[in-house]
């Protein structure tokens, strides 16, 4: 499989791409990348591009884009990620993951028994690194759609704001008396809400069954919670996503 890169701007077969900064670097000192090597590129609008490299300097490079085509690696099934944002590479990891299995948005929230606290001054960065992390995910994943990541925010502001248009509303409880895999088939939504480390208050679960959020569990075991995001997201793809 080609090197794959997520650029912005326009693609169109014909035309020259400036590449500069990090992403040249990366091509230069990093794969030691040459004049003619092929890559492909994609600019998050769901198709993805041949390309060709034309000169290639320490800072600077040139691609010749080529026929554009479709990568087939979306999935029909829409799925939100509400995640109870969890300590330092544990969320960072839970962002990749759930990018290299297709969902289309991730709401990260913090929680009553959270141990992350964010300011708002640092709210807004650790969206932009989370991008970043997505970003790299469709590049090695082989996606074309970039997943919305929103910018962090208290649970309780995400059940007053959240989308109206979703087919199934689930929360993952241990001990939850309806299953996972029981659970109807959505159409094409679906939103899933994940706990951090200490779970979620009763308060929290309470008000999630008010806004229209349905408990299920995902077995009789008590997962770490990004090992929870990742094997419910499995699931869900399995049952009624592109993994079926």
């Amino acid at each position: 499989m080609s090197t794959r890169l997520l650029v912005s701007g326009t693609l169109i077969n014909g035309a020259e791409l400036e590449l500069d900064g990090d992403r040249a670097r990366y091509l230069g000192k990093v794969l030691r990348a040459r004049v003619g090597d092929p890559l492909t590129v994609f600019n998050g609008d769901g198709m993805e591009w041949a390309a060709t490299i034309q000169s290639i300097a320490k800072t600077r490079v040139i691609l010749k884009i080529g026929d554009a085509r479709e990568a087939g690696t979306e999935s029909p099934l829409k799925i939100h990620l509400v995640q109870g944002i969890s300590r330092g590479e544990r969320m960072d990891f839970v962002v990749q993951k759930a990018t290299e299995l297709g969902v289309k948005r991730v709401t990260p929230v913090l929680t009553e028994y959270g141990v992350v606290k964010l300011p708002a001054e640092r709210a807004e960065k650790r969206r932009e690194h989370w991008q970043k992390i997505a970003a790299s995910a469709c590049e090695q994943s082989g996606r074309t759609r970039l997943p919305l990541i929103d910018t962090p925010a208290p649970l309780r502001s995400f059940f007053g704001d959240k989308p109206k248009s979703v087919d199934a509303e689930l929360i993952l409880v241990p001990g939850a008396a309806t299953t996972l895999v029981s659970t109807p088939p959505p159409e094409t939504k679906v939103c899933i809400l994940i706990g951090p480390e200490g779970g979620f208050s009763d308060v929290e679960l309470e008000d999630a069954g008010i806004a229209g959020f349905t408990a299920v569990s995902l077995g009789p075991r008590v997962l770490r919670t990004e090992s929870a995001a990742i094997a419910a997201l499995a699931v869900l793809q399995s049952l009624w996503g592109d993994l079926r």
